[in-house]
């Protein structure tokens, strides 16, 4: 397959279950508002060896936020809801509670489980918190040295889908950057997706195991330019870089659609190849093979 000058392999991307959780982050303005993001998403690009992959979801306007203040959608991605919970409370306590300004509020209010926030940072006000009950939802007001947090008693989980992805394979690494950050761009806007790499993009794709028995994961030494010709290549001969894009999502359609856009995004002059990076199948329960998710989405 085509998408102008750039060939689209015959691969699939290989994902697998996790648990999620959307937070609807305010402040009072952008400057606060993107402090708390970038703290709150930190350190959360793969669960290999991060508690979470975080990363923002999109910015959401007045008019789409519960106290009509700018607001951010962070979505947070767990191996179990228990694992989740634990890390949701740190990062929220520590960089969102922190963060001049700033509220939070369960951008999950339907999902199908659900874990506590403000029932345990509450406590942080010493006794002098106070709650407030809106409908059916609790809030929780903790003084703090610019007034008060205010911190939803509890967010919603769900069952989302960690590590679809795109390989980009280029002539050159300005073009390959050039084409990556095009993917990055076209997906921001999306719903139920994000890209937790840095800058939303890998450079160091990995493969299971490693030569050291400690070890989960390691270079994926079949994409490094540097190794072709001393270990089995899957670059094109002409390719000198290489990068990857991981997409996380709420559900299958939502990684599927992303994909398909991602591809659509990158294809051009430069970029000798695109496919979907996988581990043989063995490992992911949902698979999405690149040319069947560019035709079920042709937009």
């Amino acid at each position: 397959m085509k998408l102008g000058p750039t060939t689209i392999r015959e691969s699939f991307a290989e994902a697998f279950g996790m648990r999620f959780t959307r937070l609807i982050v305010t402040a009072h303005d952008e400057h606060w508002l993107e402090a708390a993001v970038r703290e709150a998403t930190g350190f959360a690009t793969s669960v290999i060896a991060c508690d979470v992959e975080a990363a923002l979801e999109r910015w959401l306007p007045t008019g789409e936020t519960p106290d009509g203040r700018l607001g951010a959608a962070i979505l947070m991605f767990g191996f179990s809801t228990a694992s989740l919970a634990d890390s949701v409370t740190r990062r929220v306590g520590q960089c969102i509670l922190t963060c001049p300004t700033t509220a939070v509020f369960d951008g999950l209010p339907d999902g199908t489980e659900r874990v506590p926030l403000g029932k345990f940072l509450r406590f942080f006000g010493d006794g002098f918190q106070r709650s407030k009950v809106i409908g059916d939802r609790r809030f929780w007001r903790v003084p703090v040295m610019d007034g008060e947090f205010l911190v939803e008693e509890s967010v919603g989980v769900a069952k989302g889908i960690a590590g679809g992805n795109i390989i980009l394979q280029c002539i050159n690494s300005e073009g390959a950057l050039r084409a990556a950050r095009s993917v990055v761009d076209a997906l921001a806007p999306m719903p139920g997706v994000i890209v937790p790499f840095p800058g939303g993009v890998v450079r160091s794709g990995s493969k299971v195991g490693s030569k050291y028995p400690k070890l989960r994961a390691s270079t994926n030494n079949a994409y490094c330019p540097t190794l072709a010709g001393r270990v089995p290549t899957e670059l094109h001969p002409n390719a000198n870089c290489a990068y990857e894009v991981v997409i996380d999502g709420v559900d299958e359609p939502s990684v599927a659609g992303a994909m398909a856009k991602a591809a659509r995004s990158a294809a051009g002059e430069g970029v000798l190849v695109i496919e979907a990076g996988n581990y043989g199948g063995k490992l992911g329960k949902f698979h999405f093979p690149l040319i069947d998710v560019l035709e079920r989405f042709p937009g």
